[in-house]
């Protein structure tokens, strides 16, 4: 434990020995409650936290949704909002019956072994025992969440929610059953949603087939030829009568063909249309019809139409009435009678291509072929689009509404360019497969009597005795769409559904603006269809942030190694400094990178506030008290220049961060907060507060300790949204306060242009001042007699001791000489550096830099003029020689300069 100074702070700032301490103290006060506002007719402010899945751990991605949650929360506490966080976790149904199979596994046995009610139990032994990791992460971040709210998809209230919802929409005729194609895991053996594919450009082959009658003349020896470009957009075999040629990457779906499609208006094909062709290997004939979808630039402009395992030829084939042929088993095994029959779907693709190619029947064929491929995000296994019988929501009204409520402004998107891409998935959204194979998860409630009548059955309802129910389970994105309203008690009349719905802000990623936030408002309005249109939106503002990547730009992923853990980033250099450094980039819809330097930069600003805190402290800083803006006001006059300059700043800086968080402009609000405290109060005012601090003049003195209490006040006031265990620890240190998260958002209006002005000439003098003393080869802390000529004449007159406090310049003596000067703000600051700088020796060693410079010039300016180099070298290497030339350059004028200061 490190030990306490006098100032009631230890020296030096340990994140780890404040922030678990400080977040128990934030919880047990019950400040993450709403209730913590007692003014009932208090404006509501509400966030749902996106439920993380039960088994997950909180990745980079959470911390910058979290952080950005969370300022959002906390500012709105401090602005008297009754503030709710609602957190809780998803029941990830692919997610977790993985992760408990895989326990069974190793016991060697399985789900089956086990059956279903004593599976689903065995889920929720190990949810109570290992699930929600992630929540107690949230607490090392600072998550001001109300706990006592926490909720789960698979609770009994939302459990009832989602039946409620089920059974209204399938009553509507919003729900129903059918075969279609959907994705399909062969290893996990469900339906799955299209969040739940990862598509990855994969290395195949395009093999090109004539149907029909056999054309030798096409082939090569062996009837084939390897072409290894990575596309193709020949024609051909269009124009032979005998047959017609297809491409394809996934040959042994051939064996499902029921028909062969071109475009309309493709005149190649005018002459087959409405014939047949007969399919290889197969012995069946099949149609060739002409639909639109087909796109007459690809391959040979003729496509094959296996309706039961493609989507698009699912569509086709519903159009011209084809038979669906289902040709592999829920495990991509070959089912269709012949000699591929029980070869599983990767056995089957190269034993069809080499019968077809025994048969000449293989035109040509691309290797390499890179092309996108869907795979499970679960196992990774390649995804089969497979027709099955599925449940399905009808999308088309719920989708229109949503859109509706984005176009007419119910719902904003931030940034608003984001409305195009929003627009272009609710106008053209395909009716959502919602049923998984599964056990764990929602059970659909359908019931089915022995006759196989079907009856869909509410929460409030029992089913027939002797029915059976539907062994299925809904999509884990049917309860989180219901999760803003569920949440808060719907379907029941609650009264935090009445006080918090709809929901303020949802902050979460583009990435899954489609697949979540859509549904949410689908659900949400559908749900309060009842109400006035404003008040039925499941949320008024969406924030959508972009990725995290690395600090190159680079997309993480654990495959190139550049994945970074938040919480070893936490236990190094502190949340705030984690949190901070995720704020700062955050600018809506745009992608941000990150690195371990910049964190350890937010963690040194820690350090700054702390120090100054401690500073402040130890020289007797007044806390403020209720009345300490007007007290501060009211003597402005008496102020010193530098008081009424920081106060003015301090004033612009509130007004311009509470717009900036109103605009959801984060990373320009930390910029403003960081370059304010940092350079303004930290480097610049601290050190003018010295001078009367340490001049004996009592008045003075008390008059700069009030203004420093008043003014870190505030500023950790609006840094702690951000960055919230330090500025509590230290805004409890400076004012005995409880915690500063109940305390009220600054509002301060003091506006002093002059000492702006003022304060700024000084800032660019000693600025130059410092830069000269550096280029003499003077210490920072190194004293060295001066006379400021001229400054009577100035603004700046009443300066002097903050100047000479500031550049470390000390009175001159009877025998002082100046040797070196230089003029800036209208002020001659002539320095004596007799003593401190061998002057002799200080021409020697410039002079002898300056024939340096001289000469890079000279070999730079002679490497440009060279045309055969500037032919011949790389864009870099000409670039860092232009550099190395306006380098020199500068250091030319600079020692100059020098030289002819010395005296």
């Amino acid at each position: 434990m490190t030990t306490r100074e006098p100032d009631g702070l230890p020296s030096q700032y340990a994140p780890a020995e404040v922030e678990a301490r400080r977040y128990e103290i934030w919880e047990k006060a019950g400040y993450f409650q709403p209730e913590v506002r007692q003014d009932v007719s208090a404006p509501a402010f509400t966030i749902v936290l996106p439920p993380p899945n039960v088994t997950g751990s909180l990745h980079i991605g959470h911390a910058l949704d979290h952080t950005l949650m969370d300022t959002l929360t906390r500012w709105h506490r401090m602005r008297g909002f009754r503030t709710l966080w609602l957190p809780g976790m998803d029941h990830a149904g692919i997610a977790t019956q993985n992760v408990v199979e895989r326990e069974l596994a190793k016991e060697g046995t399985s789900r089956h072994d086990l059956g279903r009610e004593a599976f689903v139990e065995r889920v929720w032994e190990w949810k109570a025992e290992y699930g929600g990791k992630i929540l107690g992460q949230m607490r090392r971040l600072g998550d001001s969440v109300d706990w006592s709210r926490e909720r789960f998809t698979m609770d009994e209230r939302l459990s009832r929610a989602v039946q409620t919802m089920f059974k209204r929409l399938y009553d509507d005729g919003l729900i129903y059953r059918d075969n279609r194609i959907i994705n399909w895991c062969p290893r996990c053996l469900t339906a799955l949603s299209d969040i739940e594919v990862n598509h990855e450009d994969d290395d195949g082959e395009l093999v090109y087939i004539r149907y029909g009658a056999t054309d030798n003349s096409n082939s090569t020896a062996g009837g084939s030829r390897a072409d290894n470009s990575k596309n193709d957009n020949s024609k051909t075999g269009g124009g032979d009568p005998g047959g017609i040629v297809v491409a394809t990457t996934r040959a042994e779906t051939m064996l499902g063909d029921t028909a062969v499609a071109v475009h309309p208006d493709d005149e190649r094909y005018a002459h087959l249309v409405g014939t047949t062709v007969e399919l290889p290997l197969t012995g069946r004939r099949i149609p060739v019809v002409a639909d639109s979808h087909v796109d007459p630039e690809f391959g040979t402009g003729a496509v094959k139409v296996t309706p039961a395992h493609d989507p698009n030829d699912f569509e086709i084939g519903s159009r011209h009435d084809l038979p669906r042929l289902t040709i592999m088993d829920p495990r991509g095994v070959i089912t269709a009678p012949g000699p591929f029959e029980g070869l599983d779907r990767f056995e089957a693709r190269p034993a069809v291509v080499a019968a077809l190619r025994e048969q000449g029947r293989v035109v040509r064929e691309v290797r390499p072929y890179v092309h996108a491929v869907g795979h499970c995000d679960r196992c990774g296994t390649t995804v089969e689009p497979r027709l099955s019988l599925q449940w399905f929501v009808k999308v088309g009204p719920l989708a229109k509404a949503a859109g509706d409520a984005v176009r007419e402004g119910r719902t904003v998107l931030h940034p608003p360019e984001m409305n195009a891409r929003f627009f272009g998935w609710v106008d053209d959204m395909h009716d959502w497969c919602i049923s998984r194979q599964l056990w764990w998860g929602h059970r659909i409630p359908v019931w089915y009597s022995p006759d196989g009548e079907e009856r869909c059955v509410g929460p409030d309802e029992d089913a027939p005795e002797g029915w059976t129910q539907d062994t299925d389970v809904l999509d884990t994105w049917f309860s989180s769409g219901l999760w803003p309203i569920s949440t808060l008690g719907w379907p029941d009349d609650t009264a935090d559904l009445a006080a918090f719905y709809p929901t303020s802000v949802l902050v979460t990623g583009y990435d899954i603006l489609f697949f979540w936030v859509v549904r949410m408002m689908m659900f949400g309005l559908r749900a309060n269809a009842d109400k006035a249109p404003e008040e039925a939106v499941p949320f008024r503002d969406v924030l959508l942030h972009g990725l995290v990547r690395d600090q190159f730009g680079k997309k993480m992923s654990k495959s190139k190694g550049n994945t970074v853990d938040p919480l070893e980033w936490i236990d190094r250099f502190g949340a705030d400094a984690l949190r901070f450094t995720l704020a700062r980039g955050a600018y809506l819809g745009s992608d941000q990178a990150i690195g371990e330097d910049w964190v350890a930069g937010s963690r040194n600003f820690c350090n700054k506030l702390w120090n100054a805190t401690r500073f402040a402290l130890m020289n007797g800083a007044q806390a403020p008290g209720d009345d300490a803006a007007a007290t501060i006001r009211s003597e402005a006059k008496n102020l010193a220049v530098a008081d009424r300059w920081i106060l003015s700043r301090l004033s612009s800086v509130i007004g311009e961060v509470t717009d900036l968080l109103g605009k959801y402009e984060f990373g320009k609000a930390c910029e403003a907060l960081y370059h304010f405290a940092w350079d303004e109060f930290c480097d610049w005012y601290v050190e003018l507060a010295k001078v009367p601090l340490q001049a004996g003049d009592e008045a003075a003195a008390g008059r700069a300790r009030r203004v420093l209490g008043f003014v870190l006040d505030q500023m950790l006031k609006l840094l702690h949204p951000v960055m919230p265990f330090v500025t509590d620890e230290l805004w409890c240190a400076l004012t005995g306060g409880d915690s500063v998260m109940v305390e009220a958002w600054p509002e301060f209006a003091f506006g002093d242009p002059a000492a702006e002005a003022e304060i700024a000439s000084l800032m660019r003098l000693v600025t130059e001042v410092r830069r000269f003393r550096s280029d003499q080869g003077l210490k920072p802390g190194q004293r060295v007699p001066a006379r400021l000529a001229g400054i009577e004449g100035t603004p700046l007159k009443g300066q002097v001791p903050a100047i000479r406090s500031l550049l470390r310049l000390t009175e001159p003596s009877g025998d002082f000489s100046a040797s070196a000067s230089l003029a800036a703000e209208g002020v001659t600051v002539e320095l004596d550096l007799a003593g401190t700088v061998d002057v002799e020796a200080e021409r020697k060693r410039m002079e002898k830099d300056l024939a340096a410079a001289r000469k890079e010039i000279a070999q730079a300016t002679a490497k440009l003029g060279n045309s055969s180099f500037m032919a011949k070298a790389p864009e870099q290497v000409v670039a860092k020689t232009r550099q190395r030339l306006a380098d020199a350059e500068a250091d030319i004028a600079r020692l100059e300069n020098r030289l002819a200061a010395l005296t």
